[in-house]
């Protein structure tokens, strides 16, 4: 089981089934902000889609592939940080994350993030994470400056979310590098 201890009041962990209702119910809270970044938020109707998309992350984790998990502040549910599919013969990934809008601004995501780099470079031995944001998504884009990153270009045209398309920021980090940032 993949479980996290960021910092006091802070967990991560791969979500179970049972969390589907906390994690409908956080989204439905926050769809409005949401939707201006993730494509999938338009399409998230019902907890149903959610207890979908838990056994789908949860099989990709147990394939070696890396964990999904929601981020827990106080012992409820607030958001979510994890890695795409880990490209194993290239040794990468990348990952994304959100966050329930009131829990933003006290640097929780990034302490997450952090945690789940360490992860994916001391234990799972990757050479390479990326992260992706939209380039006017000012708050995501700051976390992987703020966690040493390099800006390594725009993907014009990259995504499509809600009914335009988003330019996105690619971040990267080699694992040297954040072994050097650390030391």
């Amino acid at each position: 089981m993949f479980l996290r201890k960021v910092s006091p009041g802070i967990e991560v962990r791969l979500f179970e089934l049972k969390d589907a209702a906390a994690v409908f119910a956080v989204v439905e809270r926050n769809r409005a902000y949401l939707r201006q970044w993730l494509p999938w938020v338009d399409f998230t109707t019902s907890g149903e889609q959610i207890r979908n998309f838990i056994v789908r992350v949860r099989e990709q984790y147990e394939q070696g592939r890396g964990p999904q998990a929601g981020i827990w502040i106080d012992g409820e549910f607030g958001g979510s940080v994890g890695c795409h599919p880990i490209d194993w013969p290239n040794k990468q990934c990348s990952i994304g994350y959100w966050l329930e809008e009131r829990h933003q601004g006290r640097g929780i995501m990034s302490r997450c993030c952090a945690d789940l780099i360490d992860y994916l470079f001391d234990e799972q031995g990757l050479h390479r994470v990326t992260i992706q944001c939209g380039t006017e998504n000012g708050r995501s884009c700051a976390i992987p400056e703020r966690l040493g990153f390099t800006r390594e270009g725009v993907t014009r045209e990259g995504e499509w979310v809600n009914d335009r398309w988003l330019d996105l920021v690619v971040w990267g980090m080699l694992e040297h590098e954040w072994r050097g940032r650390k030391g």
